[in-house]
């Protein structure tokens, strides 16, 4: 099941959601170098963290599937949002410095062909950040987050399908270490949680986060492919795309 845009933004609005953000932005601050005028895009709903950890870049886009939904954003500025195929970015080649991946790899259809067309537009120092539910944790037993939909990964399986798709992951961290309870003892005493849970259960938290750096060699050149995509005009009466 993928997560829907409203069903983010409803989560990201409540307390749990809210203090999972938090933990979130901890784990990637933990592994996020500052690059200045770098190339920023969030692939999934990275939202919550793209106004801070893009302050000191160039320029920010916020890339949402088809199949999540989007929204505009930032509220008061031009809209730099992207309604997007995972696996057909709207991006020349090695046009960006920096991706980060939220609500996204855990719901794409084929996430080595997604990590792919990330190494593609990716510039030759360029990094992918991902976050994504871990397959050992509490929280992707549980659907009344968004971390328990779509497909949960290990650090093992997620390092060898960076490394299939030609990245080297150069950092881990962890988040929500706490259980994915709304009840006020929890919420309360999250922080608490968190801490005793990076020293005593790491392996057990809701979300593992890597970055990794494109690797260029052994690169192999990909044919190039017709896309699996039929666009269709939205306010057409009746219509249904095509399946080829």
């Amino acid at each position: 099941m993928n997560s829907d845009i409203v069903d983010l933004r409803s989560f990201y609005s409540t307390p749990l959601g809210g203090i999972a953000a938090q933990s979130i932005g901890m784990a990637l601050s933990s592994i996020w170098a500052n690059v200045p005028n770098e190339r920023l895009v969030g692939l999934g709903y990275a939202l919550p963290w793209l106004d801070r950890l893009g302050v000191d870049a160039e320029r920010v886009f916020a890339f949402m599937p088809a199949t999540q939904g989007a929204v505009n954003w930032p509220p008061a500025r031009p809209s730099a949002t992207a309604l997007v195929f995972d696996e057909e970015l709207p991006l020349v080649d090695s046009s960006i410095d920096r991706m980060l991946l939220v609500h996204s790899l855990e719901h794409a259809e084929n996430p080595r062909e997604t990590l792919k067309e990330i190494w593609r537009v990716l510039s030759p120092a360029g990094r992918v950040v991902i976050v994504v539910p871990n397959r050992r944790g509490v929280w992707a037993r549980f659907e009344h987050t968004p971390f328990g939909t779509g497909r949960p990964f290990s650090r093992s399986q997620l390092n060898e399908l960076l490394r299939d798709a030609n990245f080297t992951p150069a950092a881990w961290s962890e988040a929500l270490l706490f259980p994915p309870s709304q009840r006020g003892f929890v919420l309360r005493s999250h922080r608490l949680l968190e801490r005793v849970g990076r020293h005593f259960w790491p392996i057990f938290s809701g979300v593992v986060v890597v970055e990794a750096q494109k690797r260029l060699y052994q690169g192999v050149p990909v044919a190039a492919r017709a896309s699996r995509r039929v666009f269709v005009p939205v306010l057409s009466p009746g219509a249904r795309p095509a399946l080829r």
